[in-house]
């Protein structure tokens, strides 16, 4: 168990459910912007209901923009 001062997500950061648990569907169609981060951890996603957990998240690649060309 995290520690509640372990942040893992922020308001409007956007998160992408892990392809197991939403089969079928693209990377795109399984990404929603984060609401609200509540004090235990769990996020509320703009546009989708219910309280989610990081755990059904794919990790955070913050080094996955870093290879595409500068436009």
């Amino acid at each position: 168990m995290k520690s509640n001062s372990t942040v893992w997500a922020r308001p409007e950061m956007q998160v992408t459910f892990r392809a197991e648990i939403m089969p079928g569907k693209s990377r795109e169609e399984r990404t929603f912007r984060i609401s609200t981060v509540l004090p235990n951890g769990r996020v509320r996603l703009h546009r989708f209901p219910d309280e989610h957990l990081e755990s059904e998240f794919e990790p955070m690649n913050f080094k996955r923009n870093l290879n595409r060309p500068q436009k």
